[in-house]
C-alpha cells in the first residue's frame, strides 16, 4: 500500500469549509451570492458564468436565487430531499450539486467525481435526472467512499485523499509519457 499523504494534492478549500459554511449555519441558513460564486468557481470554473447567468434567468437575480436556495436547503432536515432541490428544482448536474452540499454539510454528502468514481471503481453518470434510482446511486457511492482507506479519516477527507491520489496518478502518468 502506498503510504503518501495524497491530501496534499488537492486543491485548498479551507475558506469554503471553514467560513462560508460556518456562516450558513451559524446566520440562519444564508449565503452571500459572491461566496456561492466562488463556490461554484471552486467545483467547476470553467462554468461558473453558465451557472451564475442560468440561476439569474431563473430566479430573476443571482442573489435572488442564491438566497432561496440557502432557504431551501436550511429548511430541509433530510438529505435526500436537500440532493433533490439542487437537481430537480434548481436543475445542477448531481457533481455541482454534491459540492455545494459538501461544503455546506460535509459529514453527510461527499462530492461525486469521476476522479473519484474512478479511485473506488464506481461508474460515472453525472447527468442523471433526479429519482429513486438516482438517489440509490449515489447513496452506494457514499458507501464506497466512506469505506475507503485510509481509516481515520473523516469523510471530507476521504473524498479530497481519493481526488489527490487520482491527481498525482495522473500527473506521474503525464511525467513518464
Amino acid at each position: 500500500m502506498d503510504d503518501r499523504n495524497y491530501l496534499k494534492f488537492y486543491d485548498d478549500e479551507s475558506y469554503l469549509m471553514g467560513e462560508v459554511a460556518d456562516r450558513f449555519h451559524k446566520a440562519g441558513g444564508t449565503i452571500e451570492p459572491a461566496d456561492f460564486y466562488m463556490l461554484l468557481i471552486w467545483k467547476s470554473n470553467r462554468a461558473k458564468n453558465y451557472q451564475r447567468d442560468r440561476l439569474k434567468h431563473k430566479a430573476g437575480s443571482f442573489q435572488k436565487a442564491v438566497s432561496e436556495i440557502a432557504s431551501a436547503l436550511k429548511s430541509s432536515v433530510e438529505r435526500r430531499e436537500r440532493l433533490r432541490i439542487l437537481i430537480q428544482d434548481w436543475e445542477f448536474s448531481l457533481p455541482a450539486a454534491t459540492a455545494i452540499l459538501t461544503i455546506l454539510y460535509p459529514t453527510e454528502f461527499t462530492v461525486y467525481d469521476y476522479r473519484v468514481c474512478d479511485e473506488i471503481d464506481h461508474k460515472y453518470r453525472p447527468y442523471l435526472c433526479f429519482s429513486d434510482s438516482l438517489w440509490a446511486e449515489y447513496e452506494e457511492f457514499h458507501r464506497k467512499v466512506e469505506n475507503e482507506p485510509p481509516a481515520g479519516l473523516c469523510l471530507r477527507d476521504k473524498d479530497r485523499f481519493l481526488t489527490g491520489r487520482s491527481n498525482r496518478m495522473e500527473i506521474e502518468s503525464d511525467c513518464n509519457s
